[in-house]
């Protein structure tokens, strides 16, 4: 006779749901979470699980409402706070994120584990001062945690204090020589030197891994840093492989996914569609946009050195506005869907969710790369808003990548083969917006920058509509916390260390080189 979700347990029902959003089977998760609202009607667990699936499955509002009905039936109950605070991020309702999690904070004053949490949402919020506070406070609390220890130097690199950083993940690795994400950490916040690196133990740590330890892509990166800052770049690019190949053998990852999908954005975003009806018209929004690690946080800095101007950092509202308004998760539908979202609806609904952060400056700059992809619902939603695009040398902009170990997406970065395919498919895009909104986008080439910082800031500024300020060439000075992989480099004024930094490695970049040569880039 079969089982169904109505005979089994409570306590074993609610265990199975846990495990289908682990597997990410939310339709099963939310079938089995309806099954138990029926067993337990008014209960709060079941309901905040239900918010999982369907947060699984893009339907933020629902989430929300769910976890909101959570908190009428059980209003002290700490996870269904914390979810609320992440269902209003989620669902652009910034204010309301943060209320709840200052009121989260207090109540955790002397709760580690719950600190944390709460600073992991201030992070998602761009409050990282409140995060590092949080994260200070957890650690006066458990200072015997590897978690709490590796997180308060995460949050000191955020907020810009780099040595005390480096200081602090050096401690973390002395009391836990296994976490090896601060090893690589550390490697990234200065240039090494003869006289001082970490060589020789990483060496150390990783002829001490077992084979398939996941140590191994942190700390293969790791050497691959080092040794490129004394110079040897045959020894840097054979570690940065044995990482990055490592690193992709655990992706299910497929490049002509993406490929695809960038093509049929080039399809289904043509004239007709860049001729419609204009949406939310306003000055206001500048995106800074292009592929991760082409100089996008520099531009960023630059611009927002200037007084009228507000960083947002790597927001995903736009992104995530879409998913909400298009009420579908996936891919392939969201691209269908968000043909037919009323653009003025689209570029008030970014508006506002980026009003909630409760930003004061009259512009403000969203810095996620990936916006590139929005480009044509940006310019229908936002007519007025200005789109700084960053470019790169394609064989520089392709290794820039390659040597950074993502903490999350990318997953086309790990294979120099697989980037060569997604380089490709992003230079038809760009030109395809080019050729769509020929007056809109403003190029600006990252080599360019350095070699003429001045005059190419004064020509940013000046496609902004803003009037020109000194303050803009001393980016450096910039307070603003930077949660990137540039975090370090943005401390400091322009070098040009990165400059044709693919010469050092053309040897081994020549499989890339030839690939991007025969679809007719040039290099």
């Amino acid at each position: 006779m079969t089982q169904t979700h109505a005979d089994i347990p409570y306590d074993v029902g609610v265990r199975n749901v846990r495990m289908l959003l682990r597997q990410r089977r939310a339709e099963e998760a939310a079938a089995a979470c309806e099954a138990l609202m029926r067993q337990r009607p008014g209960a709060a667990e079941p309901m905040l699980l239900l918010g999982r699936a369907r947060q699984q499955q893009g339907r933020f509002a629902e989430m929300l409402d769910l976890t909101a009905a959570a908190l009428d039936v059980d209003a002290a109950h700490r996870g269904a706070q914390l979810q609320f605070a992440e269902a209003s991020i989620f669902c652009g309702r910034h204010d309301c994120a943060l209320e709840q999690l200052v009121d989260l904070e207090a109540d955790a004053a002397n709760d580690p584990v719950l600190l944390q949490h709460v600073a992991e949402l201030f992070g998602q919020v761009g409050r990282h001062e409140r995060a590092h506070r949080c994260y200070q406070r957890a650690a006066e609390l458990d200072p015997d945690s590897p978690q709490v220890r590796y997180n308060l130097a995460a949050s000191l690199v955020a907020i810009g204090e780099i040595d005390v950083a480096e200081q602090a993940f050096s401690r973390v690795i002395e009391a836990n020589p296994d976490d090896y994400d601060a090893w690589q950490n550390r490697s990234n916040l200065r240039r090494q030197t003869p006289e001082r690196n970490h060589i020789a133990d990483l060496d150390a740590r990783l002829a001490h891994l077992r084979p398939g330890d996941t140590g191994e892509v942190p700390l293969c990166y790791a050497l691959a840093k080092e040794h490129e800052d004394l110079g040897d770049y045959d020894a840097a690019f054979a570690y940065l492989e044995r990482g990055a190949t490592a690193r992709r053998r655990r992706m299910a990852y497929d490049v002509n996914n993406d490929v695809a999908m960038l093509e049929r954005i080039r399809t289904v975003f043509d004239t007709a569609y860049a001729a419609g009806p204009p949406g939310r018209a306003g000055a206001g929004p500048i995106f800074v946009m292009g592929l991760p690690r082409s100089g996008t946080t520099l531009v960023d800095r630059i611009i927002s050195s200037h007084s009228a101007v507000e960083s947002m950092g790597e927001i995903n509202d736009f992104a995530l506005v879409l998913t909400r308004l298009a009420d579908t998760a996936g891919k392939s539908q969201l691209l269908d869907a968000s043909l037919d979202i009323d653009p003025t609806e689209l570029g008030t609904a970014y508006l506002d969710s980026v009003a909630a952060y409760g930003r004061e400056s009259a512009y403000f700059v969203d810095k996620t790369p990936s916006n590139f992809l929005y480009t044509g619902l940006i310019r229908r939603a936002l007519p007025d808003a200005r789109i700084v695009h960053l470019r790169r040398h394609p064989l520089d902009s392709c290794l820039a990548m390659y040597r950074t170990l993502f903490r999350m997406g990318y997953p086309f970065s790990y294979d120099l083969c697989d980037l060569a395919e997604y380089y490709i498919a992003y230079h038809r895009l760009m030109e395809h917006w080019r050729a769509l909104y020929p007056d809109a986008i403003v190029d600006v080439d990252y080599e360019v920058l350095v070699d003429h910082q001045e005059r190419e800031s004064r020509r940013i500024i000046a496609a902004c509509g803003l009037a020109w300020e000194d303050a803009c060439l001393a980016f450096e000075r910039n307070r603003a916390p930077v949660a990137t992989a540039s975090a370090a480099q943005v401390r400091q004024p322009i070098f040009r260390d990165a400059l044709a930094r693919w010469k050092r490695y053309e040897k081994h970049l020549e499989p890339l080189k030839r690939r991007l040569e025969d679809a007719g880039i040039a290099l």
